[in-house]
Order: C-alpha cells, then structure tokens, then sequence
C-alpha cells in the first residue's frame, strides 16, 4: 500500500512563500507521474503541477512562474516551492501520485494566504 505523506503548509501573508513536502512510502521513481493537486470548499480539486518519470514538470497557468515542482527520487520525496503566493492560492494542497490506472492520494495539507 503506497502512502503519502505531506507537510509543510501554513498562514502566509500576500507575497510570501512555503514548500511543501510529500513522502512517500514507495520508490518515486515507480510511479508514472506524482502531482500536486489543490481544492478549495465548493469547487473541484484542480491540477497545480506534475512531473513524469521522466522529469518533465507541468504547471497550471495560475501558478506557472511561481511554483517550483521538485524531487529526490533517493529520498522517495517531492516538493513544491511556492513562491509570492496570493490569497487565491488558498487551499488544501494534495500530493498525488499515479502508478497504472491507480491514483493514491496524501491527507492534504492547509495553505492559507491572508491579504
């Protein structure tokens, strides 16, 4: 059973940054791809940035120059460094990743970004 872990969020004012972190139990190398995902109350968990096996990282236009997706694949864990955040960054944050058809998902970790 693959477990993962995040950490790392908190309250930030407008213009600051946090990284999160996800560990995970399994090989990162054995998944196809590992995300980031995010989801705020009443809307659907949106998509903030992935990165394939291979290394190719993705990133969501709204997050794109500000988020930073990395890994150590010796260390089994991912980050996602976050920078100049805004209040509408608000939300639970998810490490997600995908090996096959299956989809396994962390516990979520609360950013918040006050105005």
């Amino acid at each position: 059973q693959v477990q993962l872990v995040e950490s790392g969020g908190g309250l930030v004012q407008t213009g600051g940054s946090l990284r999160l972190s996800c560990a995970a139990s399994n090989s990162i190398y054995s998944f196809n791809s590992m995300g980031w995902y995010r989801q705020v109350p009443g809307k659907q968990r949106e998509l903030v940035a992935a990165m394939a096996r291979t290394g190719n990282a993705y990133y969501a236009d709204s997050v794109k120059g500000r988020f930073i997706f990395s890994r150590d694949i010796s260390k089994n864990a991912v980050w996602l460094q976050m920078n100049s955040l805004k209040p509408d960054d608000t939300a639970v944050y998810y490490c997600e990743a995908t090996s096959g058809r299956i989809d396994y998902w962390g516990q979520g970790t609360q950013v918040t970004v006050s105005s």
